[in-house]
């Protein structure tokens, strides 16, 4: 079976890093789950099918890496380092938009981290649902409520600041 080489595989790292910013909330967080998935694909290259869909394999690897440092009580997530200048906006970007991006930020740390993933495939890298279901390994009606659920906090975080202390008292974690 053929596998892919490293200019496939450098091609995906700009999304891969990316979307581990957003999961982790980040930058040291970010580049370590970043090297890890790109570690664990390299090793596991042979696993990928040709003609299949190499970003999607790379963020179910980089889905799979990040939960087991959680399950491993690896600090992953610091909802600290999440600030309006640390937002990697590109240079050039208006004070407002840091500002805008920053809340954005602090507003994603906020949601449940199965609500996140799915935000974040769907509407910052433009997964198809069922590629995102692919990539979290869940059915595609759990992708579709998870996004509805995770908009809707997003916009309530949002509306009221994005910080913990003003975090509406009637949002609840659900699993």
């Amino acid at each position: 079976m053929a596998a892919f080489g490293t200019a496939e595989l450098e091609a995906v790292v700009p999304r891969l890093r990316r979307y581990a910013r957003a999961l982790t909330g980040n930058r040291e967080a970010a580049d370590d789950l970043t090297q890890d998935t790109l570690e664990r694909a390299w090793s596991k290259r042979t696993l990928w099918q040709p003609g299949t869909n190499l970003r999607a394999w790379m963020f179910t690897v980089m889905h799979n890496v990040f939960i087991n440092g959680i399950r491993s009580a690896r600090p992953t997530v610091s909802l600290e380092d999440v600030s309006a200048d640390d937002t990697g906006a590109a240079s050039g970007t208006s004070v407002e938009t840091g500002v805008v991006l920053g809340e954005l930020g602090r507003a994603l740390t906020l949601l449940p981290e199965e609500q996140r993933e799915v935000l974040l495939l769907v509407g910052l890298e433009q997964f198809s649902y069922a590629e995102a279901s692919d990539v979290l390994g869940v059915p595609v009606g759990t992708v579709m409520s998870r996004l509805s659920r995770g908009r809707e906090r997003l916009r309530i975080l949002l509306e009221a600041g994005g910080t913990a202390s003003e975090r509406p008292a009637n949002l609840r974690r659900v699993k």
